[in-house]
């Protein structure tokens, strides 16, 4: 065989690219590529890879005959280096375009936080002629703000519907726009399934609350054979958060044990986040402790764990931990340190967290910004909370609700609605978390007129589906003397949980309604949530309005033994008062003999209103010694002590007391009452002389004694002051300030419109007996609320029956 010889022009072809110091490359040959655009073709995917952008684009200007894989390559560097403007730039000055090309401009387009202008761009692409291909619309897809709902009939017009890219795609954009129904007709149709189409379908029902649903995807996966990845671990440990379920999550736990690497970071965090959020810390512990790998995100989760749980030293430990193994200081979680020091509230190690965050630089941030704001507000330094908010650049929702929040935690009401006001009027919508903390300040306020408005306004804004805006709405009627509101309000909620609950429980409660209390906490019991110690607070509470001691220890008892929580001294002050009120007084020392916690003013002050009750003078005294020694500045066990001497004749001793009272410079807090009328409140002190109707006030509850006076009423002045004589007895009972408001509230709204007081102090039992009649004379629903309970008179009967 000869020696092959290449021709002529093909040598003189060699021998120019040999000059040029250009390899021969076969590709060039096939492609027909002149030796210039070979040449500097090859210059560019050099200059690209290296990621020398701004060279890379002169080569690319300069090239002879540009291909559209060119300028893909061009599109994506910029993509890469985070430089949308340039790239945007060449996408429109280009005349050559595909498929590849629009995708990967609709993808810096979303990226960048412009996702309308994606999705335009996409139509775009349409109009010009180019199909898209499954790529372009999963892309198109998973825009944010893409209404995928639209798109779908155009994805099974293209013929892409059959794609298990697309259709994973257009599943999981269902589940995150919340279409569940329309995620499972696009799971159902498939005609192919994969790990991914189960990933998708199982996170978007757990995050709907459709926690059996995901375990039957999570079976049926398995089934067909298709393996777990990381994905599906951590989709199931959120399903056994969201039901609460420790054996499921267990399980799941061993499953990944045996199907992934132990020193797979991410599902361990996402099992270090089950166990926190179920309360298993020493489970929490022991998988930390095992862990062969942490990252940043594992001693979030610890550190947000343990300051949930109120354990200050271990997150100190962890954060110092954190410090010492060389995580960037940037990055330590600084908002969870900040919640910790404003729970305890510990405001010096605020102050140590603050200062670091100011060294670093990160005070201005606002994640930490705000926590800064909640933490000083929390630890009772407000004006500290409005210098940093004052002072925030840019002020996010999230800030305006933290101070907001923060001025209804430290008693100012009024400022939390001027900070709404103002958040509406800087073009800031307010989102659930405000809705909540404003409902709150209504309640403060007890202003009905402004919660119903609140109520509206949040309604048309779509916030009351949402479970925490519902309970905050709850709480505000109950607390505005609305429970008949209340009531619809819970009945017509979606979504119930724990605190929704503990609401109504605790409403019932106040409003002395036991029996509906109890049966709601079966209720709750029946629905499969588990009761915390807020729950039966409220429910020892209710048996303490209404004088139910052998429920109330059944309960108590139910807690401690069965549900193995540690009461608090909010529990045992209930238990106490129920006990005491019912005359069982060895069986209240027993209790105080078992409780863990030290004295406490209120459970004394229990102790000391039913010693009044009961007449129980040498108990009484034993009471109002200690609490003169913790809380001196209280005038009531003064008060109390004193008319019970003097109710049994032993006038030099209630002298005595009064004496002690006056030396120590304690005074008895002034009685005041206050109405709402046409979202305006009015205020009364006993006896007042300041409203300007005050003669047609009084005018007016003379005609109402008269009538009174025609159907018995006969006044205690048991409750009036004592060495004065009768006719001042009988003076000083007539114009208490609840009767005033009440007569006030008669005058200046029509007839038959329930009428709610609210009042500092505990009712007499005088102005209990009266008020019984005038409900009944007027034809009126009345509504008080004193520093213990609601009281809701109706034709002379109240909703206490008496017993308060």
């Amino acid at each position: 065989m000869r020696p092959f010889k290449p021709a002529a022009a093909a040598v003189s072809m060699a021998s120019r690219l040999g000059a040029a110091s250009t390899p021969t490359d076969a590709r060039m040959v096939k492609k027909g590529f002149d030796p210039a655009t070979y040449r500097h073709k090859l210059h560019f995917d050099y200059l690209i890879s290296s990621g020398r952008l701004a060279r890379a684009r002169e080569v690319f200007d300069q090239m002879p005959n540009k291909d559209v894989d060119t300028l893909n390559r061009m599109l994506s560097g910029y993509s890469r280096s985070g430089d949308p403007a340039a790239a945007e730039d060449l996408f429109r000055a280009a005349t050559y375009r595909n498929a590849k090309t629009w995708t990967i401009m609709m993808s810096v387009l979303a990226a960048n936080g412009r996702g309308s202008d994606a999705v335009s761009l996409f139509g775009d692409m349409l109009r010009e002629g180019e199909a898209p291909d499954h790529v372009a619309v999963s892309t198109v897809v998973n825009v944010p703000g893409c209404d995928v709902t639209s798109l779908h009939p155009f994805v099974t017009k293209l013929g892409l519907d059959a794609n298990v890219v697309v259709c994973n795609t257009l599943l999981d954009a269902y589940c995150k726009q919340g279409f569940i129904a329309a995620a499972q007709r696009v799971f159902l149709e498939m005609p192919e399934r994969d790990t991914v189409t189960y990933n998708a379908m199982i996170m978007g029902c757990s995050k709907e609350g459709l926690h059996r649903e995901a375990l039957q995807l999570f079976a049926a996966m398995r089934r067909e054979g298709l393996d777990t990845s990381q994905f599906t671990i951590s989709s199931m440990l959120t399903v056994a958060t969201g039901m609460v379920d420790l054996h499921l999550g267990r399980q799941i736990h061993g499953l990944f044990v045996r199907a992934t690497p132990a020193h797979n970071v991410f599902v361990n965090n996402s099992l270090l986040d089950f166990y926190s959020k179920c309360n298993c810390l020493d489970d929490l512990k022991q998988l930390f402790l095992e862990m062969p790998e942490r990252d940043n995100v594992s001693y979030n989760v610890m550190i947000s764990a343990y300051a949930w749980n109120q354990c200050a030293g271990m997150v100190l430990q962890l954060f110092r931990e954190m410090q010492t193994i060389g995580f960037d200081r940037r990055v330590l979680p600084y908002a969870s340190l900040l919640s910790v020091a404003g729970s305890l509230p510990h405001i010096e190690i605020g102050k140590q967290i603050h200062a670091q965050l100011v060294l670093l630089g990160l005070a201005s941030e606002d994640l930490v910004g705000n926590a800064l704001i909640d933490m000083y507000s929390k630890c009772g330094m407000l004006d500290a909370a409005k210098t940093i908010f004052a002072n925030k650049s840019d002020k996010s929702s999230v800030s305006w609700t933290a101070m907001i929040t923060g001025c209804v935690q430290n008693g100012q009401p009024e400022e939390a609605l001027e900070l709404f006001c103002d958040m509406r009027r800087v073009g800031l919508r307010p989102d659930r978390a405000t809705c909540s903390s404003i409902m709150k300040a209504s309640s403060s306020l007890v202003m009905i007129g402004l919660g119903r408005q609140l109520h509206s306004y949040f309604t048309k804004a779509g916030h009351m589906s949402n479970v925490f805006s519902g309970s905050a709405l709850l709480d505000m009627y109950a607390k505005c003397g609305c429970l008949d509101e209340a009531l619809r309000t819970f009945d017509e909620m979606p979504e119930k949980n724990s605190i929704t609950w503990n609401t109504i429980i605790s409403a019932y409660a106040q409003y002395g309604e036991a029996k509906n209390a109890i049966r709601m906490f079966e209720s709750m019991l029946h629905c499969g949530l588990y009761p915390d110690s807020v729950t039966f607070l409220s429910v020892l509470a209710a048996c303490s309005h209404k004088g139910l001691p052998e429920e109330c220890m059944k309960y108590f008892d139910l807690m401690k033994y069965y549900y193995g929580m540690s009461p608090w001294k909010g529990h045992y002050s209930c238990v106490i008062d129920t006990l005491g009120r019912a005359g069982y007084f060895d069986k209240v020392q027993k209790v105080l003999d078992e409780m863990p916690c030290e004295d406490d003013p209120i459970i004394w002050s229990s102790i000391l209103h039913s010693c009044r009750i009961h007449g129980n003078q040498d108990l009484a005294t034993v009471a109002a010694e200690k609490l003169f020694n913790m809380a001196p500045t209280d005038a009531t066990p003064y008060v109390i002590l004193s008319n019970m001497y003097a109710k049994a004749g032993r006038w030099e001793d209630a002298a005595l007391v009064k004496k002690i009272m006056r030396d120590r410079g304690v005074r008895k807090e002034p009685g005041n009452s206050w109405v709402e009328i046409k979202q305006k409140i009015y205020s009364f002190s006993s006896n007042d002389h300041t409203n300007p109707m005050i003669a047609q006030i009084k005018a007016e509850l003379e005609s109402l004694y008269n009538e009174m006076d025609k159907l018995g009423y006969e006044p205690d002045t048991s409750c009036a002051l004592h060495l004065v004589d009768d006719e001042l007895k009988l003076e000083s009972l007539k114009y208490h300030s609840e009767r005033l408001a009440i007569a006030f509230a008669l005058i200046n709204t029509p007839p038959g419109t329930p009428i709610r007081v609210m009042k500092n102090l505990s009712a007499c039992v005088d102005c209990h007996a009266a008020i019984k009649m005038i409900s009944k004379i007027v034809d009126r629903d009345i509504i008080v609320r004193d520093s213990r309970r609601f009281h809701h008179f109706k034709d002379g009967v109240c909703s206490c029956g008496d017993y308060w």
